[in-house]
């Protein structure tokens, strides 16, 4: 409870005990809300001194599809909030102990476990083995595209499978600024705005009444901080961010362990309403990683979360910035800026079988093994790694001990909703 109580210290009061409701949903859950806890196991751990750059978040939940700029969906690692050089293992180990975790809450045996964890760990270790050798070039280029991946698929997967899978395909092509548009606004007064859903949509106007401050003050600010965030763009990207201009913002609640952390949308148009782009201004705080891998060499937080996701990823969002934010509460806070939606898609974990949770491992293995090929020694690491199965099998006994551990910790936190020490909202 120390660790998370430190990070709650920085989050916005009156969403804590929301976080705390999406956290304990289920151990897998709490899995995800609580990267500090393991940061902390990971760092009292040998480790083999090989270091790259790491997601320092790198569970099952946190890879998915997306478009690329060349507008085909690709699958990558999407979650770089803790993003920090350091030894390679703790990436694998968050990995392998999201499986083991994630398939005791599906009710999946040990041994289906222990596959679906073998396969994630022998993809990332054959995989580093193919990418040491091969050119710089090479390497920095290689991705996942998702129509190949379908493609492979499809000759193994049932009829059933292969309708799910178009299904999410097209909801992830649809997930776009058009499709938040849709979801996301209202008129008001003949206007179009983003709607209010409170506590979890809250319109900037709605915000600004309940400080006693004036909505046309702070819709000056966010035009000077999307001024600001456009002058990191790249010169190709700002021409394209300057062709929008600013409607509406609002705080909006995201993901489970960033709940609390102040997260703004902010919807601009283009030619006309029928043009819009939502980005997402996300506060970036230091990583979890830092009290234990050293702190950032970049002191911008929210550069650190751009430069890690654009070190590891293949292809990214071209309008990925950052800015600093003076508020009017008197802290100053960094945020990275991207898009909302852009071809989003995550894997239905909570509806995998056996099967499917082995494939899907085995994509995020090789994927975590192209992102930390980029920037580590794959050669190293590669020797290191070795030929057999000996890591492989290590990191999956290590999977399902650090389940138990997580259990305990998950019970822990539990017992502290019942005991009233723990403030928990629930069903947001």
């Amino acid at each position: 409870m120390q660790l998370l109580g430190a990070e709650d210290a920085t989050r916005v009061p009156n969403l804590v005990p929301v976080r705390y409701g999406r956290m304990l949903v289920s151990a897998f859950t709490f899995y995800r809300g609580a990267a500090a806890i393991m940061a902390a196991d990971l760092a009292s751990a040998p480790d083999s001194g090989l270091r790259v750059q790491l997601c320092g978040d790198a569970h099952l939940s946190n890879f998915g599809i997306f478009r690329s700029p060349e507008r085909h969906l690709v699958f990558d690692v999407n979650d770089f909030d803790e993003t920090l050089p350091g030894p390679f293992e703790w990436d694998v180990k968050r990995l392998a102990a999201s499986i083991a975790i994630g398939g005791r809450d599906l009710g999946f045996k040990r041994g289906a476990r222990r596959r679906a964890v073998m396969q994630a760990v022998g993809e990332y270790r054959q995989a580093m083995r193919r990418f040491a050798p091969m050119r710089e070039m090479d390497v920095w280029y290689s991705r996942l595209d998702v129509e190949e991946i379908a493609r492979r698929w499809e000759g193994e997967a049932s009829r059933d499978e292969r309708r799910r899978l178009a299904k999410n395909l097209a909801k992830a092509r649809e997930k776009d600024s058009v499709r938040a548009l849709d979801k996301l606004t209202e008129k008001r007064d003949g206007k179009l705005r983003i709607a209010s859903r409170p506590p979890l949509l809250v319109p900037i106007e709605e915000m600004a009444a309940a400080e006693g401050i004036d909505a046309g003050d702070v819709s000056r600010l966010i035009v000077q901080l999307l001024e600001r965030y456009r002058g990191t763009l790249d010169h190709q990207a700002r021409a394209l961010a300057e062709r929008y201009r600013y409607v509406d913002a609002a705080h909006k609640v995201v993901g489970v362990g960033s709940v609390g952390a102040r997260a703004w949308i902010a919807l601009l148009l283009g030619a006309d309403e029928h043009d819009p782009l939502f980005l997402q201004l996300k506060e970036a705080g230091p990583s979890v990683l830092e009290p234990f891998a050293g702190a950032s060499e970049l002191q911008h937080h929210g550069q650190r979360v751009v430069v890690g996701q654009r070190l590891m990823q293949a292809s990214g969002d071209i309008l990925l910035g950052w800015l600093t934010v003076d508020g009017f509460d008197g802290q100053r806070r960094d945020f990275y800026v991207r898009q909302l939606w852009d071809g989003k898609g995550s894997a239905e974990i909570e509806s995998m079988d056996p099967r499917r949770m082995t494939t899907y491992a085995g994509l995020c293995g090789w994927t975590l093994a192209r992102a930390h090929a980029r920037t580590g020694d794959r050669k190293a690491i590669a020797a290191y790694l070795g030929k057999s199965d000996r890591f492989d099998r290590a990191i999956a006994d290590f999977a399902e001990l650090y389940a138990d551990q997580n259990e305990a910790d998950y019970r822990a936190v539990l017992e502290a909703e019942r005991d009233g020490s723990l403030k928990v909202e629930r069903g947001l």
